[in-house]
């Protein structure tokens, strides 16, 4: 039988069975409840397989779950689809009262997050004797530095945020990934320079060319888009679009993630664009479907993370290693967050500077993105550097999910008293 649909049919049970009993039972937010189940039952198939000895067939299917191609999934599947979701939705009208503080946050506070994060790492990487250059180290940055919008805001939503801090944070979330891309390819340009035809030949190709084939792509496709009154044919069209944009990046050898960003802004600024001239376009379903398809993707995304866990468990020095990846983590959003403060200006509903610093740093939950990033640079450091990269990734992703997701109500309160 077919892989790929036995492996669909396996990953959607186990998002509505862990879905279901989170809505009856447990009641966690759905991001960290399927996280959290996926890893417990990640460690049971672990148990399982040494008990058995990886005999028989029930252990042979137990493994090809827990060790399913991750990287194909995300950099090859659906990652130019959740980065099309993420961007096309934005309020732009909304964004321009607070368009200071989201800017200074999605790009000053994401640059000098990944800058913080690299030179800690850096630092604390040659006191320890690893084989870690700046470059390597503030490429890692860039990977753990954007946020991830579905879980961010899904756990703030519950708390009723008042409108205008609640629009910061979503806007902040949603355009930091593109920001978060961008610097990935600038800093790994760096490391990959050397042989590369130099740093400024990479990013044009990369970037420049992404940024053309979005642009590009998105003029033929927006006015079919636009002009049709068929509902369903804007959803294909939009489909078209960012895959189409990913599909040519791949053929020209420029970043399908920067364009798949571009399109999904595109699309967002020219339905602004005709609702500011008194013409909106019609597009409930199109919002239904994206924001339905985002939260599939994302929901097998953290299933996929959980089940990894054990195996990423067994990577060398991996303990001490996730210890200070998590740790230069929070020091790097930290002091990010308090730098871009200085210049954001008063915030919305009665905010205080130190208030809101903490409120996004323990609300700066990582997400698939960041594993995507990380898995790409199987290619352009060594496999022990690799190794290093994607278990502090792992464990970035999975403290900022479950320990700072579910601790979040109790952070929330004692802001609020303070």
């Amino acid at each position: 039988m077919d892989t790929f649909l036995v492996n669909t049919v396996i990953f959607l049970a186990l998002v509505v069975v862990f879905g279901y009993l989170n809505e009856k039972v447990t009641r966690f937010t759905h991001e960290i409840a399927l996280m959290l189940f996926a890893v417990i039952l990640g460690g049971a198939l672990a148990v399982f397989g040494a008990v058995s000895k990886g005999t028989g067939a029930v252990s042979q299917i137990l493994e090809e779950v827990q060790f399913f191609n991750l990287e194909g999934f995300l950099i090859e599947g659906v990652l130019c689809f959740m980065l099309f979701a993420g961007s096309c939705h934005m309020k732009l009208l909304d964004f321009k009262k607070h368009a200071r503080a989201i800017s200074l946050l999605a790009v000053g506070a994401t640059f000098l997050g990944a800058v913080f994060y690299g030179v800690i790492f850096y630092g604390a990487g040659k006191l320890l004797g690893l084989t870690l250059t700046l470059p390597v180290c503030l490429m890692f940055g860039s990977i753990v530095a954007p946020t991830d919008p579905i879980a961010a805001t899904s756990i703030l939503k519950k708390f009723h945020l008042p409108p205008g801090i609640s629009f910061i944070i979503e806007g902040e979330s949603l355009l930091n990934d593109g920001m978060g891309v961008a610097l990935f390819i600038f800093f790994s340009g760096m490391v990959t320079a050397e042989g590369s035809g130099g740093f400024f030949a990479v990013m044009a190709k990369e970037l420049l060319g992404a940024v053309v084939v979005g642009i590009l792509v998105t003029a033929v496709c927006f006015p079919i888009f636009s002009h049709t009154k068929d509902e369903s044919r804007q959803i294909f069209t939009s489909l078209l679009a960012v895959s189409l944009a990913y599909v040519l990046c791949e053929a020209f050898g420029f970043s399908g993630a920067i364009a798949s960003v571009v399109c999904g802004v595109l699309f967002s600024a020219l339905r602004n664009r005709s609702e500011q001239k008194g013409a909106p376009l019609m597009l409930k379903q199109f919002d239904i479907f994206w924001g339905i398809l985002d939260t599939l993707l994302n929901s097998i995304l953290y299933v996929m993370l959980g089940l990894s866990f054990i195996h990423i468990l067994q990577m060398p020095h991996v303990l001490f290693l996730s210890v200070l990846a998590v740790a230069a983590n929070l020091i790097g959003r930290t002091g990010s967050l308090g730098a871009a403060s200085l210049f954001i200006g008063p915030l919305p509903d009665g905010y205080r500077k130190g208030q809101f610093i903490r409120l996004l740093t323990w609300g700066g939950l990582r997400g698939g993105l960041s594993v995507a990033l990380a898995m790409s640079t199987q290619g352009i450091v060594p496999d022990e550097i690799y190794h290093v990269i994607l278990g502090g990734t792992y464990a970035v992703v999975f403290f900022t999910t479950i320990v700072q997701g579910m601790t979040m109500r109790r952070v929330y309160e004692n802001i609020q008293r303070s």
